[in-house]
Parts: structure tokens; C-alpha cells; sequence
């Protein structure tokens, strides 16, 4: 399993227009792939224009095929894409699951 964290930092008083997108893009990416295995997004209440994706798939593949989607595309290499300042990331391999 390939596990990804992206820590991404929002340009300023955008967090409102990329939650919409993220809630846009989940259904028509992530719960339509078989190798996507969880996607998930968190917003930090005290750190404002930050997200957090942790996303984990079944190997590179699968992520690649993730990445190579239409919604992917549009949604997140397009209009995601404008309103971020910076990101990192950062790959995982899974040691512990209970």
C-alpha cells in the first residue's frame, strides 16, 4: 500500500473555494477508483487557507491512475492547482494498522 500526505497551504481566503472543489472532486475521483483505498481531507480550525489530504492506494499504479483521471484533471491540476500557495509531498509506506 502507498500512502500519501499532502500538507498544502492555501493562498489567502481561499479555503471556502477549495473545500467546495475537494467536495466536488471526492465522488467523481476517489470513490469511483478501485485503487484508491481511502482520500481523505482535513482542515486545521486554528491554521486558516491549510488543508490536508491523506490518501492511500493500493500501489503506484493505482496512483498514477488516480493522477491521470479526468475529474483529477480538472478539478484538482486545474482549478485546486490556482489556489495553492505551496505543497509538499510526502510518501509513506504503511508499518502499523489497527
Amino acid at each position: 500500500m502507498l500512502a500519501k500526505v499532502f500538507p498544502i497551504n492555501l493562498k489567502p481566503g481561499k479555503q471556502a473555494e477549495a473545500e467546495a472543489i475537494v467536495r466536488e472532486f471526492a465522488p467523481k475521483g476517489p470513490e469511483q477508483e478501485d485503487g484508491t483505498l481511502s482520500f481523505r481531507v482535513y482542515r486545521d480550525p486554528a491554521n486558516v487557507d491549510y488543508l490536508l489530504f491523506v490518501e492511500h492506494f493500493a500501489d503506484q499504479a493505482a496512483y498514477d491512475a488516480h493522477t491521470g483521471s479526468p475529474a483529477y484533471q480538472e478539478l484538482i491540476a486545474g482549478r485546486f492547482a490556482e489556489l495553492i500557495v505551496e505543497f509538499v509531498e510526502i510518501d509513506h509506506e504503511l508499518l502499523v494498522s489497527i
